[in-house]
């Protein structure tokens, strides 16, 4: 029987877990099977169909723990779809005529990899279940095992993805400065723009991260820094209904009674809204390997900016996109103890020739396993419903209803 071999590789956006995770699964397999090879391929997929590996040494094993340390990934990312040839050929990672699918499987199969694990979002992941059908049906011996990272949190069906609680936190450290903003010049709207395409969970669980920060904060009495400027006015989501008229009025009675106005925005808010007014005025919206719209083209919080700017009578407005900071930060304590569990299982999953993506099954009472590749799925909505969103948004003092 040959010897077993373990890959893993991260892949898509960055998230508060990446690093971590290669630690863990470093650490892991050298407590329970110090025996096997590890490799990392360098950039996500690119690095598997090019060849680009990283063998993991002994001092590499040892000094694995200061992983958990650091944001970003220590093997790099890419976004590579495996079915998308076309753009393979045209990014120069295959030849004209051949099959990406077909390419890693055979340096899978080259390299002697029995174990490949795969960090990353639901891209990632239902490129790994391409992947894992691919090498199923063409007799290849390999066990595929996914673990969830994106700061969105919104795989199906998957309760709580790794990165997400630490990106909400750091988000709202970030916009406990970038707050202030609104003391430098009266009747200022400050627009804090956070991550999330098709979700609203990042944006609410900030918020809500932001008015836990600040609330027990002491002022002093009688001048402008208060709790009403550390507050939060509006928050906007995929997930809801947006009546421009009624939002500015209610915001232009803020601004008139404090002289400031504070919004957070999800990056996905409004989004295809705003992409059918830019292609019916003729411009061509960039997107990517998976036909997503480039996100970072559209600028929704410059969309809100403009719109409400005039109808609040604002004097000075701004846009902070807290996105990069938050996602390339190390994970915090609740990420770190997520990722530890989710990697002991996909570990053991692994050796058991269980392939999958681990966590916990929504499906299943929120059951942590390993679920099936045809079950993950991108796009998972925020429930509004959630009771500590509801709780946010009392607070807020703002109504609201599913779009």
């Amino acid at each position: 029987m040959a010897k077993q071999k373990v890959a893993m590789l991260t892949a898509g956006g960055l998230a508060p877990c990446l690093s971590s995770a290669v630690g863990g699964l470093i650490e892991r397999y050298s407590d329970v099977a110090p025996h096997l090879d590890i490799v990392a391929y360098k950039s996500g997929y690119q690095g598997v169909l090019l060849g680009e590996g990283i063998e993991i040494t002994g001092q590499m094993r040892e000094k694995a723990p200061l992983l958990h340390r650091y944001g970003g990934s220590p093997i790099g990312n890419s976004r590579v779809k495996l079915t998308n040839a076309a753009d393979c050929v045209k990014r120069g990672l295959v030849k004209e005529g051949e099959n990406p699918l077909r390419v890693a499987a055979e340096r899978l199969a080259g390299d002697g990899i029995t174990i490949l694990h795969t960090i990353g979002g639901d891209d990632t992941n239902t490129t790994a279940a391409d992947l894992a059908a691919y090498l199923a049906a063409n007799g290849y011996d390999l066990t595929v095992v996914g673990l969830p990272k994106t700061v969105d949190n919104d795989v199906v069906p998957i309760r709580q993805s790794l990165g997400a609680w630490t990106a909400a936190e750091v988000g709202a450290y970030f916009f406990d400065n970038v707050g202030n903003e609104q003391t430098a010049a009266p009747r200022t709207l400050v627009i804090h723009e956070v991550m999330g395409r098709h979700c609203g969970w990042l944006t609410a669980a900030t918020a809500r991260a932001y008015l836990q920060r600040t609330r027990h904060n002491q002022y002093v009495d009688g001048l402008m820094m208060d709790s009403q400027l550390k507050g939060v006015d509006a928050v906007y989501l995929p997930e809801m209904a947006f009546d421009l008229d009624a939002e500015a009025a209610r915001l232009k009675e803020i601004m008139d009674r404090t002289g400031h106005a504070t919004v957070f925005v999800s990056e996905g808010a409004c989004l295809d809204a705003i992409v059918a007014e830019r292609e019916a005025a003729g411009e061509t919206v960039k997107r990517d390997a998976f036909g997503h719209v480039k996100i970072d083209t559209i600028n929704v919080g410059a969309w809100f900016q403009k719109q409400f700017a005039n109808l609040l009578n604002a004097e000075r407005s701004l846009v902070q996109k807290s996105g990069y900071f938050a996602r390339s930060a190390p994970a915090n304590g609740d990420d770190l103890r997520l990722i530890q569990s989710m990697v002991d299982l996909a570990v053991e999953s692994a050796l058991n020739k269980v392939s999958g993506v681990t966590g916990h099954d929504e499906a299943q009472n929120g059951k942590l396993r390993t679920i099936e590749f045809p079950r993950i799925k991108g796009g998972k909505a925020f429930d509004l419903s959630t009771a500590w969103f509801a709780e946010v948004m009392d607070n807020i003092g703002q109504k609201y209803k599913e779009a």
